[in-house]
């Protein structure tokens, strides 16, 4: 879809197929008591502006001295993500980033000479909460998880700093992780893990919300935590237990409203 805004680690995920016509096992374990419910951020709780996209490119490029093509943005995203691996080890490596933003602004018809700059301007904006809007059903949600004892954790690939992005946007979490700081990312059981430990509790009795199949449902399943697709962009339509927005998760998680 042209003009479209997207991490590219979300759509470096599980190879196709893999999760065709699978059903997701149920979001909780009614015999153990949920504690704590951690979000992915981008495309979970927050949508990145134009900025983001083909035209943010278009902006940085002309600041440069360089007009890139929008027509052919998605066509070097395509390109691009053909060679972009996370590590084997998931370890955080902000230079894949820039190289996987580099590669599309030599594909907008950008000068390999000043693609890096203008690759690093463009990364630099994904750390800029301005850049960013709440959906909707965020803060609903978040109210009706705290008027049942939760506690909230955000659990995030990237490098910006989380807890500037809390306050700058007055979301309600008491734990924030984010990969650049952590070191590791999504889905190495060693995030999840840091933000449980943080909140003070097992991951038997929390439950991981996000939109990604492999970072956020099997990296937390595999850690045995509870795990709820959130598919706001149908995504996944051959996954049948998935929501297309927050409004049903409480009760996916088995919350029932006094």
């Amino acid at each position: 879809m042209a003009g479209r805004v997207s991490d590219p680690f979300r759509e470096a995920g599980p190879v196709e197929g893999v999760w065709e016509n699978r059903e997701l096992p149920s979001a909780v374990d009614p015999s153990v008591a949920l504690q704590a419910v951690l979000f992915d951020v981008d495309f979970t709780l927050a949508r990145p502006g134009p900025e983001l996209g083909p035209e943010g490119y278009l902006q940085v490029g002309r600041r440069h001295g360089v007009e890139l093509d929008i027509s052919l943005h998605d066509q070097a995203r395509v390109a691009a993500l053909e060679k972009l691996q996370k590590h084997p080890d998931f370890r955080h490596d902000e230079e894949l980033w820039i190289q996987f933003t580099e590669r599309i602004v030599i594909g907008m018809g950008g000068d390999p000479a000043t693609a890096r700059q203008i690759a690093r301007e463009v990364e630099r904006a994904w750390e800029n909460s301005d850049n960013f809007d709440i959906y909707e059903d965020v803060e609903p949600v978040l109210d009706e998880l705290r008027a049942h004892g939760l506690k909230i954790g955000l659990v995030s690939n990237g490098a910006r700093d989380l807890r500037e992005f809390v306050r700058h946007h007055n979301l309600d979490a008491d734990v924030t992780v984010a990969s650049r700081y952590h070191g590791k990312v999504k889905p190495d059981p060693t995030i999840f893990r840091k933000a449980l430990d943080r909140l003070e509790v097992e991951p038997a009795e929390a439950a991981m919300v996000g939109d990604h199949l492999e970072d956020d449902i099997e990296g937390a399943r595999a850690l045995g935590m509870h795990a709820v697709l959130i598919d706001r962009e149908d995504r996944y339509p051959e996954v049948n237990e998935r929501l297309t927005d927050l409004y049903g998760l409480p009760a996916a998680l088995g919350l029932v409203r006094a």
